[in-house]
């Protein structure tokens, strides 16, 4: 038997197997949760490339900001241009920018609440919660509180939540969790952060 005809069967074999994986799922009818996570770069970075996938398919998408503040980027500015996004940055900057932590949670709280309305209004498909998870990780946001904003979302939504240090009991929530591992970091080099690769 020749390399090709064995690569062939193999393919075919697993044709198989994967059409019948696939004919036992179903569909869960409702918007799912995800997290990304993780020390590595490319958590908001994916969650922005999901926001690309669904406005392909023509379905409505909003992001909240938490934690960014003023701070310009190419996303925000591409997706301004779109005009199909709706987009609120509401956090102050990095905390180590405001350095007032009564500030931080009311912003925090506000964006939240923003977020939890548009979760509840059942006008979207995807709502990207984007450094909700340092809110959290800050205390500045109860899990407890995000858990409840969750399971009052529309069954229509789904949500992706971003940043670093996911609390467990979201990861549980959660029905996919992406955890982001740095190997390699340009920062850790000496090398600023660039247009177009980190903002």
């Amino acid at each position: 038997m020749t390399d090709a005809t064995q690569h062939k069967e193999k393919m075919q074999k697993r044709q198989t197997e994967q059409r019948a994986k696939v004919s036992e799922l179903r569909d869960p009818d409702k918007g799912l949760v995800l997290v990304h996570t993780g020390a590595g770069k490319g958590k908001s970075s994916s969650a922005f490339g999901m926001v690309v996938r669904a406005l392909g398919w023509k379905q409505k998408v909003g992001v909240v900001q938490f934690i960014k503040g003023k701070w310009k980027t190419g996303e925000r500015q591409f997706f301004d241009r779109l005009g199909e996004v709706t987009w609120h940055t509401m956090g102050e900057g990095f905390t180590w920018d405001t350095q007032d932590k009564d500030r931080d949670i009311a912003a925090a709280q506000a964006a939240f609440a923003k977020g939890r309305e548009m979760m509840e209004s059942g006008d979207y498909d995807l709502i990207v919660l984007d450094e909700i998870n340092i809110a959290m990780r800050y205390d500045y946001l109860s899990v407890e509180d995000v858990l409840a904003g969750l399971e009052a979302r529309d069954a229509r939504t789904g949500v992706v939540l971003t940043g670093r240090d996911a609390k467990p009991e979201l990861c549980d929530y959660a029905d996919l969790v992406t955890e982001m591992v740095e190997v390699k970091h340009p920062f850790k080099a000496g090398i600023k952060a660039q247009r177009g690769v980190d903002y």
